[in-house]
Protein backbone atom coordinates (compact mmCIF):
# COMPACT_ATOMS: atom_id res chain seq x y z
CA UNK A 1 0.00 0.00 0.00
CA UNK A 2 1.40 3.38 -0.95
CA UNK A 3 0.78 6.73 0.62
CA UNK A 4 -0.95 9.10 -1.79
CA UNK A 5 0.84 12.07 -0.18
CA UNK A 6 4.33 10.58 -0.68
CA UNK A 7 4.55 8.52 -3.75
CA UNK A 8 7.64 6.33 -4.03
CA UNK A 9 10.39 7.74 -6.17
CA UNK A 10 12.17 5.40 -8.48
CA UNK A 11 15.66 4.43 -7.27
CA UNK A 12 18.61 6.04 -9.03
CA UNK A 13 20.64 2.83 -8.74
CA UNK A 14 20.02 0.00 -11.10
CA UNK A 15 18.31 -3.06 -9.63
CA UNK A 16 20.72 -5.55 -8.09
CA UNK A 17 23.45 -3.05 -7.26
CA UNK A 18 24.42 -2.07 -3.71
CA UNK A 19 24.20 1.50 -2.46
CA UNK A 20 26.47 2.49 0.46
CA UNK A 21 24.54 4.00 3.33
CA UNK A 22 25.22 7.64 4.11
CA UNK A 23 26.89 8.15 7.48
CA UNK A 24 26.43 11.35 9.44
CA UNK A 25 29.50 13.61 9.69
CA UNK A 26 31.90 12.98 12.57
CA UNK A 27 31.38 15.14 15.67
CA UNK A 28 33.96 17.87 16.29
CA UNK A 29 37.02 16.88 18.31
CA UNK A 30 36.77 17.52 22.03
CA UNK A 31 39.11 20.20 23.40
CA UNK A 32 42.16 18.94 25.25
CA UNK A 33 41.63 18.69 29.00
CA UNK A 34 43.81 21.10 30.92
CA UNK A 35 43.50 21.19 34.70
CA UNK A 36 44.38 24.37 36.52
CA UNK A 37 43.79 26.77 33.66
CA UNK A 38 47.47 26.93 32.69
CA UNK A 39 48.43 26.52 29.06
CA UNK A 40 49.92 23.19 28.12
CA UNK A 41 53.71 23.34 28.32
CA UNK A 42 55.27 23.51 24.90
CA UNK A 43 58.91 23.70 25.92
CA UNK A 44 61.14 24.27 28.91
CA UNK A 45 59.63 26.26 31.75
CA UNK A 46 61.26 29.69 32.00
CA UNK A 47 63.01 30.15 35.32
CA UNK A 48 63.20 26.45 36.20
CA UNK A 49 66.98 26.21 35.84
CA UNK A 50 67.41 29.45 37.76
CA UNK A 51 65.11 28.03 40.45
CA UNK A 52 67.30 24.93 40.79
CA UNK A 53 70.43 27.09 41.06
CA UNK A 54 68.71 29.23 43.70
CA UNK A 55 67.71 26.08 45.61
CA UNK A 56 71.30 24.83 45.72
CA UNK A 57 72.66 28.24 46.74
CA UNK A 58 70.02 28.58 49.47
CA UNK A 59 72.07 26.27 51.68
CA UNK A 60 75.24 28.37 51.34
CA UNK A 61 74.57 31.96 50.21
CA UNK A 62 71.07 32.81 51.39
CA UNK A 63 70.82 36.41 50.19
CA UNK A 64 71.89 35.59 46.62
CA UNK A 65 69.63 32.53 46.60
CA UNK A 66 66.67 34.61 47.79
CA UNK A 67 67.13 37.11 44.96
CA UNK A 68 67.58 34.38 42.33
CA UNK A 69 64.58 32.48 43.66
CA UNK A 70 62.35 35.53 43.40
CA UNK A 71 63.56 36.23 39.85
CA UNK A 72 62.97 32.59 38.84
CA UNK A 73 59.48 32.60 40.35
CA UNK A 74 58.54 35.82 38.53
CA UNK A 75 59.80 34.40 35.22
CA UNK A 76 57.78 31.22 35.69
CA UNK A 77 54.61 33.07 36.69
CA UNK A 78 54.85 35.31 33.61
CA UNK A 79 54.96 32.17 31.47
CA UNK A 80 51.98 30.73 33.36
CA UNK A 81 53.86 27.87 34.98
CA UNK A 82 54.68 26.93 38.54
CA UNK A 83 58.20 26.61 39.91
CA UNK A 84 58.55 24.52 43.05
CA UNK A 85 62.34 24.85 43.06
CA UNK A 86 62.12 28.63 43.29
CA UNK A 87 59.51 28.50 46.06
CA UNK A 88 61.66 26.05 48.05
CA UNK A 89 64.73 28.25 47.54
CA UNK A 90 62.86 31.32 48.78
CA UNK A 91 61.60 29.53 51.90
CA UNK A 92 64.97 27.99 52.76
CA UNK A 93 66.78 31.29 52.15
CA UNK A 94 64.42 33.26 54.39
CA UNK A 95 64.71 30.69 57.19
CA UNK A 96 68.51 30.69 56.81
CA UNK A 97 68.65 34.49 56.94
CA UNK A 98 66.52 34.55 60.10
CA UNK A 99 68.68 31.94 61.81
CA UNK A 100 71.81 33.81 60.72
CA UNK A 101 70.50 37.07 62.18
CA UNK A 102 69.72 35.35 65.49
CA UNK A 103 73.22 33.87 65.66
CA UNK A 104 74.77 37.21 64.75
CA UNK A 105 72.99 39.18 67.45
CA UNK A 106 73.14 36.48 70.15
CA UNK A 107 76.71 35.23 69.81
CA UNK A 108 78.97 37.05 67.39
CA UNK A 109 78.33 40.70 68.29
CA UNK A 110 78.67 40.14 72.09
CA UNK A 111 81.91 38.21 71.54
CA UNK A 112 83.43 40.97 69.39
CA UNK A 113 82.22 43.58 71.84
CA UNK A 114 84.00 41.81 74.69
CA UNK A 115 87.14 41.44 72.57
CA UNK A 116 87.09 45.15 71.72
CA UNK A 117 86.74 46.04 75.40
CA UNK A 118 89.65 43.78 76.36
CA UNK A 119 91.79 45.20 73.56
CA UNK A 120 91.22 48.70 74.90
CA UNK A 121 91.68 47.79 78.59
CA UNK A 122 93.44 44.47 79.37
CA UNK A 123 92.53 44.74 83.09
CA UNK A 124 88.76 45.15 82.52
CA UNK A 125 86.09 42.64 83.44
CA UNK A 126 83.73 41.74 80.59
CA UNK A 127 80.45 39.83 80.36
CA UNK A 128 80.51 37.03 77.80
CA UNK A 129 77.21 35.13 77.40
CA UNK A 130 76.04 36.20 80.82
CA UNK A 131 79.27 35.34 82.66
CA UNK A 132 81.60 38.04 83.97
CA UNK A 133 85.25 37.21 83.42
CA UNK A 134 88.45 39.23 83.55
CA UNK A 135 90.09 40.02 80.23
CA UNK A 136 93.17 38.05 81.25
CA UNK A 137 91.04 34.87 81.05
CA UNK A 138 88.97 35.88 78.04
CA UNK A 139 91.89 36.78 75.81
CA UNK A 140 94.86 34.46 75.92
CA UNK A 141 98.05 35.37 74.11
Amino acid sequence: MTDPQNPQQPSATPPGSYETPGYPPAPPAAPAYNAGGYPAPTGPVPGKTLGIVAFILSFFIQLVALILGIVALVQSKKAGAGNGWAIAAIIISVVGLIIGAIVLFAFIIPTFSAAATCAADPNAIVTVWGVEIPCSQAVTP
